[in-house]
């Protein structure tokens, strides 16, 4: 028995890999890929939901990569864990934000959070992926 479970979990390890990148890419879509099609659609609602409403609050989506700023670094990992959503809106030119905004620093939240949860999504896509969850 337990060697069926080991040959088992080796063949779905092949599928962690591009199940992590998808789940990157987009969010949600990890879990599409591995047939997981409610999670995949929950996620990518919510998650997709998160960041257009952190766009449309004006949130900042500034990449700074220096370690002058140690916060900001963060931050902008962050929003850069959104995957492909972040990295359109910067090319559509949402990158800057607006700073005079009554609503900047809600934006910023949302699109952190955002991103910060798509950090765990992909740990789950993962873990679905090599078996350890149904």
């Amino acid at each position: 028995m337990e060697r069926e479970r080991v040959i088992v979990d080796e063949r779905r390890a092949g599928a962690a890999l591009p199940a992590c990148l998808f789940a990157w890419l987009v969010p949600g879509a990890g879990h599409l890929y591995l047939g997981r099609i409610g999670k995949g659609l929950v996620f990518l609602g919510a998650i997709g939901a998160l960041f257009v409403l952190g766009v449309a609050m004006d949130a900042g989506l500034q990449m700074h990569l220096g370690f002058d700023d140690p916060l900001a670094f963060l931050r902008s990992l962050a929003q850069m864990a959104l995957g492909v959503p972040y990295f359109l809106a910067r090319a559509l030119g949402f990158e800057a934000g607006k700073v005079t905004s009554v609503t900047y620093e809600y934006g910023n939240t949302f699109t952190e959070v955002g991103g910060l949860l798509n950090i765990l999504v992909i740990l789950d896509a993962y873990d679905v992926a090599v078996g350890r969850k149904p």
